[in-house]
């Protein structure tokens, strides 16, 4: 069987990346670049060991400004956080996303039996 998540790769990060994991990661800085269809700059931020940069929103940019406690960019390398996968509404449907947490411990979920990875075995 194949993952159908794998046959559309992208470049930025995605919520199926995660692979059901949370790691926490470190940010190594935060760059501006042309997105989408539409080109529109957005800033994207990049990861210290990973290769795929996230795609910030709205609501992601606020969780890093209150973790670090600082608006400016510039000041949030180093910073260490917590991604995980939340089901959002976005244009009236429901659809997986990356969310940003404090990168303290996490409670264990409860689901079918899987193999925990080691945040370096997190493929992006």
């Amino acid at each position: 069987m194949a993952n159908i998540n794998e046959a559309f790769p992208s470049q930025y990060l995605k919520a199926s990346d995660l692979k059901g994991t949370q790691p926490v990661v470190t940010i190594e800085r935060v760059g501006f670049e042309p997105v989408g269809q539409k080109r529109e700059m957005k800033p994207v931020l990049y990861f210290v060991g990973k290769e795929k940069g996230m795609v910030l929103n709205k609501t992601n940019s606020k969780a890093i400004m209150g973790l670090v406690g600082s608006p400016e960019t510039d000041d949030w390398g180093g910073f260490s956080i917590r991604l995980y996968a939340a089901n959002v509404e976005f244009q009236g449907e429901m659809v997986e996303s990356i969310r940003i947490k404090a990168a303290g411990k996490v409670a264990p979920v409860v689901v079918a039996p899987t193999n925990y990875e080691e945040e370096e075995a997190v493929p992006f």
